[in-house]
């Protein structure tokens, strides 16, 4: 028996060591962690448990038989972050660059058909240089395998993806289908076809970075949520955010307790809008001041900032959050901010994340550049996601609300449960200025009896009382009372039932 526990030990060793100490030192030099170390930084203290330790891969073909390593390139597995379970899998690029063979991918599939079975997130650690050529179609059937897996789990538990090295060709598509990518600068990238390709084809010169890193995908494409600076920083960032998820669309959000009173008055939003309407203000502002401790994570800080996307806590429940940003093209709905705060709503209702909207939006972005790339149909995604969510929502306008892109932005219309606004709000079909030069043409040549149409017009709809004798906003609240009127109105939404109709699934404007 001794000889049998010492041969098992000797096993494990070997599989933990992965592709050798010659690669573990390549890996550290480039700036990354093993698989093995992310998992420690990722997950509870002694709370991994491994599976398909000793899985090998089953390829003969090119001199492949005469090379086995133990876990053939991916840990898999399960463990807790914060108490929570959670299943994961963290591909080793010390082990055939960490390539996805038949076996690996039945490694991941396995895991995420577990974690669907009992309700729990999947966390993936990407860091693979792609199918493994040496398997040919059996790699790419692999890469089907997982591909279907990602569309089934969607909506059902939240799934997150970390980019943490290459990830190219079709390895990409896996993380495109999770509802979060976190990269990390100077070391991940992303892309379906390489630098060399792109130069081949297109004639081309462009460096890994510029084509698919980081800063290319979080920044330019939207493709990705956040960029960290090292392994460490997006491990740690990835422990906070899944906090805030639910385990399943099963579970509920996540409660803890907290210490920042349900009813805390914020003075300082009394003065928050500018006096002139033309000057822009930070509403990361009202958010901090609104959600538990200031305890704000940002979704896609840096993609399409106009609007702002992000979870937050109210009396220690997990609230979706979404607002306009008066400080980046001064709030406008485009296409990117359209879609980035689409596909969040979707996310929110499908986990039963209450959304709490935060409007000052002049309108849609106009221009032929929008017309031409669809801002028709891509302002209709937002309107979608938000027609379609039964979650409690709560909206608040704080500014401006203009023209359709007040009725978008989750509007009494569209069964928002409560529409609040502030005694500054503006809510009407245009500017003052604009309505008047289109309702009184004739008389635009006549800058005197213009400012008074103006003025006229500005007592009349420039105010949020002719909304609120239509019943279309339920109460204007003062700014600083915010919090109060948020927490009792999700407390009052908690049980809140409500069905769309029965359909197979519904046709968003893709």
């Amino acid at each position: 028996m001794p000889t049998t526990l010492e041969k098992l030990d000797q096993r494990r060793a070997e599989a933990r060591l992965g592709g050798g100490q010659k690669r573990i030192d390549a890996q550290h030099a480039k700036g990354r962690l093993t698989a093995r170390e992310r998992l420690e930084i990722l997950l509870d203290e002694g709370s991994f448990e491994e599976l398909d330790m000793f899985v090998e891969h089953n390829c003969i073909d090119f001199g492949m038989d005469a090379s086995h390593i133990p876990g053939d390139g991916v840990v898999t597995g399960s463990g807790t972050v914060n108490g929570r379970l959670v299943f994961v899998f963290s591909q080793d690029f010390t082990v055939f660059g960490g390539s996805l063979s038949e076996r690996h991918a039945q490694k991941i599939c396995k895991i995420m058909d577990m974690a669907l079975k009992v309700g729990a997130p999947v966390i993936g650690l990407n860091d693979s240089g792609g199918a493994r050529i040496q398997e040919g179609v059996a790699s790419l059937g692999g890469y089907a395998e997982v591909f279907q897996r990602n569309v089934l789990a969607s909506g059902v538990v939240p799934q997150l993806s970390l980019i943490m090295g290459p990830c190219a060709g079709g390895a990409v598509y896996s993380p495109a289908m999770t509802d979060f990518i976190f990269m990390v600068k100077d070391s991940s990238y992303m892309f379906v076809t390489g630098p060399d390709v792109v130069k081949t084809v297109t004639n081309e010169v462009v460096s890994q970075e510029d084509l698919g890193g980081a800063s290319a995908h979080t920044v330019k494409s939207g493709v990705a949520d956040v960029a960290f600076e090292n392994d460490v920083e997006a491990l740690l960032a990835a422990r906070d955010f899944i906090d805030f998820l639910p385990e399943s669309n099963r579970s509920g959000v996540p409660e803890r307790p907290t210490d920042d009173p349900w009813d805390r008055q914020e003075p300082s939003l009394d003065t928050l809008i500018p006096a002139s309407a033309n000057i822009p203000y930070d509403m990361h502002e009202l958010i901090q001041k609104t959600v538990d401790e200031g305890d704000f994570f940002e979704i896609q800080p840096a993609y399409a900032a106009n609007i702002i996307t992000g979870f937050g806590r109210i009396e220690g429940r997990t609230v979706g959050i979404v607002a306009n940003q008066p400080m980046v093209l001064a709030g406008v709905l485009d296409i990117a901010s359209s879609r980035k705060a689409a596909r969040f709503v979707r996310f929110c209702d499908a986990f039963e994340i209450p959304i709490v909207t935060f409007v000052d939006v002049p309108g849609f972005l106009p221009g032929t550049a929008q017309e031409h790339n669809g801002i028709i149909k891509h302002g209709a995604k937002l309107l979608f996601a938000y027609a379609e969510a039964t979650v409690p929502k709560i909206t608040v306008i704080t500014r401006k609300a203009y023209g359709g892109a007040y009725d978008v932005m989750a509007s009494k219309h569209l069964r928002g449960d409560l529409n609040y606004a502030w005694p500054t709000a503006e809510i009407a079909v245009m500017g003052a200025k604009g309505a008047v030069e289109i309702i009184f043409r004739q008389e635009a040549k006549d800058p005197e009896k213009l400012a008074a149409r103006t003025a006229e017009y500005e007592a009349r709809f420039a105010n949020p009382f002719v909304a609120a004798s239509k019943g279309f906003i339920d109460e204007i609240i003062m700014p600083h009372s915010t919090r109060r009127r948020v927490a009792l109105g999700l407390r009052k939404l908690r049980n809140k039932q409500l069905e769309n109709p029965w359909k197979k699934h519904d046709n968003i404007p893709l």
